[in-house]
């Protein structure tokens, strides 16, 4: 039977398990990508992770995410993870909307959804005992620091993705990377400049959790914008995503993995785009060119084809389906919890690999 994961890994990492096998002790970094309802597909797995193996090996981790990937991350960041994570899926799941609904309705949802969900949690998530958490937006610049209407952003967003199309290095001088994270955590490996993008580093909070959390979701256009964030720089904020889609970073700065420092990546596909607007773009792909080293130190693990091809309509919940199902909302919500639960098959087959790693089954980090 075909497994229902696929492992790849950096060149250290694998040299890493080789050696010592997977431990919750070698793991420093969690990243969490942005693709909303993709995400989903990770629940059991992120539930096995956070409130069963890696709290047998407590240590200071970094978990950062863009968009869905910072709502994950405050899940795992909760006192009790695996409720709070079954309480975001639920959440995200009970998402309903008319035929067409406004910007200002999508955002009303959204906000609503996020403070059902932290609720009460603030102070546990932002002080953690082990996990830092640090959650990624963007901060725009020129046409898009403060536009006054729709058609404004539109201008400003259109003029961003045909710079991208170009270069990221020119999508830089559109919109700035925002960090908003833990305090006690330095983040030396993402302070030394890595990429064109200008990027600032606030302080997360009790009162800035929710409008940090709600600035990283923020679909440009489709909601609207974030205007303010307490100690960030001043402006407009849209989807972290937009810059930080799969959180292409210099993860190899984390230096020798014999000390600890592997990249965990629970990922809902097998690969790493950089930018939201790289995705038709299928050249821009981390593991490549001269930065391939980037990944050298991480063990990404993501659905495999064969498992995607058993769930509703073959394939992973997605955006899309809000279109495709309509106000057939029930349907939706029920074909997505059928995809939440079945991720159970991958937790267990993750499981299986940590207590005894098989590395016939680990694919290389490159593409």
């Amino acid at each position: 039977m075909s497994s229902p994961l696929q492992i790849h890994a950096g060149k250290i990492a694998l040299a890493h398990i080789r050696e010592h096998g997977l431990q919750a002790r070698d793991i420093a970094v969690i990243p969490a990508a942005a693709g909303g309802p993709k995400g989903l597909i990770l629940q059991a797995l992120d539930q096995w992770i956070f409130g069963e193996w890696l709290p047998k090996a407590p240590r200071e981790r970094s978990l950062i995410g863009a968009s869905i990937g910072a709502w994950r991350m405050a899940a795992a960041s909760h006192a009790d993870p695996v409720a709070a994570f079954q309480r975001l899926g639920d959440l995200y799941c009970g998402q309903r909307y008319p035929a067409k609904p406004s910007p200002a309705r999508v955002t009303e949802e959204i906000h609503g959804l996020l403070q059902h969900f932290i609720a009460g949690h603030e102070h546990e998530i932002v002080n953690q005992p082990q996990h830092r958490l640090h959650v990624l937006a963007v901060h725009g610049r020129g046409l898009l620091h403060t536009p006054q209407s729709a058609l404004a952003s539109k201008l400003g967003f259109t003029a961003a993705a045909l710079a991208n199309i170009a270069s990221r290095d020119y999508l830089a001088r559109h919109i700035d990377r925002v960090v908003i994270g833990d305090r006690r955590d330095s983040l030396l490996w993402m302070k030394d400049k890595f990429d064109d993008f200008k990027t600032h580093f606030a302080t997360l909070t009790t009162d800035n959790l929710l409008p940090a959390l709600l600035a990283s979701g923020t679909l440009p256009l489709i909601m609207q914008p974030v205007r303010h964030i307490a100690g960030a720089p001043d402006g407009t904020y849209w989807d972290g995503g937009i810059i930080d889609y799969h959180l292409a970073f210099p993860y190899s700065r984390l230096n020798d993995s014999t000390q600890g420092n592997l990249v965990l990546y629970p990922h809902f596909t097998d690969h790493i785009i950089p930018g939201w607007l790289d995705k038709a773009l299928p050249w821009r792909r981390a593991g490549r060119g001269k930065h391939a080293h980037w990944v050298d130190n991480v063990i990404m693990i993501s659905p495999s084809p064969a498992f995607v091809r058993t769930l509703p309509r073959a394939k992973l919940p997605d955006r899309k389906d809000f279109f495709y199902y309509g106000v057939n909302h029930d349907e939706r919500i029920r074909n997505w919890k059928i995809a939440m639960a079945d991720s159970e098959r991958m937790r267990d087959a993750f499981a299986a690999f940590v207590a005894k790693p098989d590395l016939s089954q680990v694919i290389p980090l490159n593409f």
